[in-house]
């Protein structure tokens, strides 16, 4: 009964908050738009919109359709009504205050992080700090950092970067809300730099190689391995192959993590590894690979000293 009441608030607040920013946002959407940002296709938008009217599509002078975000966050809340089983034709019946009040009734975990994610996306779509931030402490007084990372934040990146690539979204709007989970994420390092490292057999040293800067999922992992109790070193984004291999004139058995999104680029990422393998990795160093390009490594690289992981738990798992 506790957490239920406490998911109804987190819901009620985050509604809330979307309701009183709403009349400082001007952003129109086209019926693509809301079927990135709602996941629901634009055939079943238009078909919802012509029998049952769901909608209040505004025209351009062309007749093509556009929405505002009152038809979008209504969208989004109708979206969530309908993965919890209810009905188009009864939703549609239901009054226009009804719909944000019976949301509000549906009382579960999946509901809270649908409604942040929706949040967020709308604090980015807007930059909007304000929108953001106050999201981000409803959900931390109700959950850790790390839940709220793993439950909100990763999907909430993965869905931008669908979001860039479909371009309903510019790179602005990325680093915009990039840079805002990049303050939560040093400012929870930061409290647990702090402590003294309890496990000191083994130096960590991340890095993301030259000409890659998509380092969020790497400075999480520095705040999960800090948190573990070892030492770690962040050298942080574009870092060359000399860099790394001045580290062994002070450490020894040392765990490189790589986090390589974009680069180096799928026609370059197993001579890289070669390279690094050859040229840093003495015999008790090891090197793990993480992100985007390690689908594009040749399997036979992978043995001994390196490895590869398809995602952060599965790299943060093995820290235990």
């Amino acid at each position: 009964m506790v957490q239920n009441c406490s998911c109804k608030v987190i819901l009620l607040i985050l509604f809330n908050e979307i309701k009183q920013n709403m009349n400082n946002i001007k952003n129109v959407f086209s019926i693509k738009d809301l079927e990135n940002l709602s996941g629901i296709k634009a055939h079943t938008i238009r078909i919802w919109e012509k029998r049952y009217a769901i909608l209040e599509p505004m025209r351009t002078e062309t007749n093509i359709r556009t929405y505002d975000l009152e038809n979008l966050q209504k969208l989004l809340n109708i979206t969530l009504l309908h993965r919890h089983g209810y009905k188009i034709s009864n939703i549609s019946k239901l009054s226009k205050d009804r719909i944000p009040e019976l949301v509000n009734e549906i009382i579960s975990d999946k509901s809270v992080k649908h409604h942040a994610i929706s949040s967020f996306k709308m604090a980015m779509m807007n930059f909007d700090h304000t929108l953001f931030f106050n999201t981000y402490n409803k959900l931390l007084s109700e959950k850790s950092f790390r839940s709220v990372f793993y439950e909100i934040f990763i999907p909430l990146l993965e869905e931008i970067g669908l979001l860039w690539q479909a371009g309903t979204i510019s790179p602005t709007h990325e680093h915009f809300i990039s840079y805002l989970i990049k303050q939560k994420l040093l400012s929870n390092t930061e409290i647990v730099q702090t402590k003294e490292p309890i496990n000191k057999d083994e130096i960590f040293i991340l890095y993301l190689p030259m000409n890659e800067i998509h380092e969020l999922g790497l400075m999480y992992l520095n705040y999960e391995i800090l948190s573990h109790g070892y030492k770690s070193i962040y050298l942080g984004e574009s870092v060359p192959t000399s860099s790394l291999k001045d580290m062994k004139r002070y450490f020894d058995n040392i765990t490189y993590i790589c986090y390589t999104t974009v680069e180096p680029n799928k026609e370059l990422i197993n001579g890289y590894i070669k390279e690094i393998s050859e040229e840093v990795l003495e015999e008790k160093d090891n090197l793990w690979l993480i992100g985007r390009m390690i689908e594009n490594i040749d399997s036979r690289l992978i043995k001994g000293k390196i490895s590869t992981f398809s995602s952060i738990k599965e790299l943060v798992d093995n820290l235990i």
